[in-house]
Formats: structure tokens, C-alpha cells, sequence
């Protein structure tokens, strides 16, 4: 028996990094699965996890359309009978100065980091609300909840948002049986890390990747499996009693005082 046995999960971003990662450590521990994604790529990843005994439904959508989200997940309950658990991991980070970035720019990382977790929980909690059940998880950052670096105004305020957004909607909705907690992920190793190494230096973007990892005190990067365990605890019942609250999965690379000084006790 596992965990998440019986339980219907819908996962935004799910077809690769940290959504897939979730999706295949809930799957793995009982849960049914439906992958929410802007990728065509989710087709495939649910073809895959399918092969794998597992039971998974794909939906290309956009999460910034709030109509294609309430379809899908009127689609999903009908098809399991149930939504229990939403897992908001959909999302963009793009390092631009503040003064070079459009508002467009910052408009396309609300739409789709902050409105985008908005409307998965609009279309999602009335479902939890019918089942008197419900478990969210959404991935912030600590990019803006606890650090941030030059270039990352508009990632860092679309996490900051996410975060206080995931504690208003904990009290909100905790007398409903429904809990709402956060991820806070550091340096994970996510196609979207490998974009930015390239972008950093297109001629050997896994010495960047090295650099990160020698920075963090575990000397290595996190890996989708280890957020898809963190994910799969909020999401089950060994969380019952924790709500609007954050986990922080960063191999400790927020605790130094003074990061990279080489300061040591003599």
C-alpha cells in the first residue's frame, strides 16, 4: 500500500524538472496523475509513465488561461471521480536587469508564475471542497523568499507572491480539511537549470553547473527526485496537521553567513 493510494493528483508543469519529478514519486506511491503543461513534451511523459504501470492523463494547456485550467480539471474529475491534491510547479526564470526589462517581461512572469499557481487553485479547491479533502503544494523559490541575486526583480517578486499567497490561502481554507504548503527549492538539476548554464556560458555550461554545486554546502545540486519526495510529504497524510508553511530544499545553501568569504575559525 502506498502513501498516496486512491488519491487523484493534478500537477501543473508536470512534464519535466521538478513537476515531473513529482508526478513520478506520487505516482510511484499510489496516486493517480494528471500532468497539466504548455508542452507537447507532456504527451510523451505521460506515454512513459504510463508504460510504467502507471495511470497518467496529459493536458496541453496554458496556465495563464484560467477557462483551459477549470476545463481540465473538469476533465480529470470526471475521468477519476475525484481531485485531492494539486501541485503548482509551473513556472519561468529569467535573469534580466530591472532597468532592461519590459513590462511586458514582468507581465509574462505574473501571468505565469503567480496568476498561473492563482488559477490552478481557483479551479482545483472547489473539488476539494465537494470531497471535504484537499492538499496543495506550491513551488516557490527561495529566489525572493529568502535570497536573491542582480537580474532577478521579476522572478524573485512573482516567489515572493506565491509564498504569501500559499499562507493567506492556508487560513483561508484549513477549516475545509484542506492544507496549502510551499517548496522553497535552491540550486536544482532542472532543464531549466541546464538553460541557464548555457545561456551563462554556451562553451562549457557544466563548468557553471560545477561552480553552483561547489557553492552549496551538500557539494552538489538537488535532483527532481528528491522534490518529488519533499512534494509526495505535503501531499499525504504524514502532513495532516502542517499548513501554510514552507520547506526549504536547498542542501543548506541559505545557512552560511558569509558565502564564498573562506572564512574559517583559526
Amino acid at each position: 500500500m502506498g502513501k498516496l493510494d486512491g488519491k487523484v493528483a493534478v500537477i501543473t508543469g508536470g512534464a519535466m524538472g521538478m513537476g515531473f519529478g513529482s508526478a513520478r514519486v506520487m505516482a510511484d506511491q499510489g496516486a493517480k496523475i494528471a500532468l497539466f503543461d504548455f508542452s507537447e513534451t507532456v504527451y510523451k511523459t505521460a506515454e512513459s509513465l504510463n508504460d510504467e504501470g502507471y495511470e497518467v492523463l496529459a493536458f496541453k494547456l496554458d496556465v495563464r488561461i484560467a477557462q483551459n485550467l477549470k476545463d481540465g480539471c473538469k476533465s480529470v474529475a470526471e475521468h477519476f471521480g475525484k481531485i485531492d491534491i494539486l501541485v503548482n510547479a509551473a513556472g519561468i526564470g529569467v535573469q534580466k536587469y530591472f532597468l532592461d526589462a519590459s513590462d511586458e517581461f514582468r507581465d509574462l512572469n505574473l501571468d505565469i508564475n503567480y496568476k498561473g499557481t492563482w488559477n490552478a487553485c481557483k479551479a482545483v479547491i472547489p473539488y476539494m471542497l465537494e470531497g471535504k479533502y484537499g492538499k496543495i503544494v506550491n513551488f516557490c523559490s527561495v529566489t525572493g523568499c529568502l535570497v536573491v541575486d542582480p537580474g532577478m526583480t521579476a522572478y524573485a517578486a512573482t516567489k515572493g507572491a506565491i509564498l504569501a499567497f500559499t499562507k493567506a490561502l492556508a487560513v483561508e481554507f484549513a477549516p475545509n480539511n484542506i492544507t496549502v504548503n510551499a517548496i522553497l527549492p535552491g540550486m536544482i538539476d532542472t532543464p531549466m537549470t541546464d538553460k541557464s548554464c548555457r545561456e551563462a556560458c554556451p562553451e562549457d555550461p557544466q563548468s557553471i553547473k560545477d561552480s553552483i554545486a561547489e557553492h552549496v554546502p551538500m557539494k552538489r545540486l538537488g535532483t527532481i527526485e528528491e522534490a518529488g519526495k519533499v512534494t509526495a510529504f505535503l501531499a499525504s497524510d504524514d502532513s495532516s496537521y502542517i499548513t501554510g508553511t514552507s520547506i526549504v530544499f536547498d542542501g543548506g545553501n541559505t545557512l552560511p553567513e558569509t558565502p564564498g568569504s573562506g572564512w574559517a575559525p583559526q
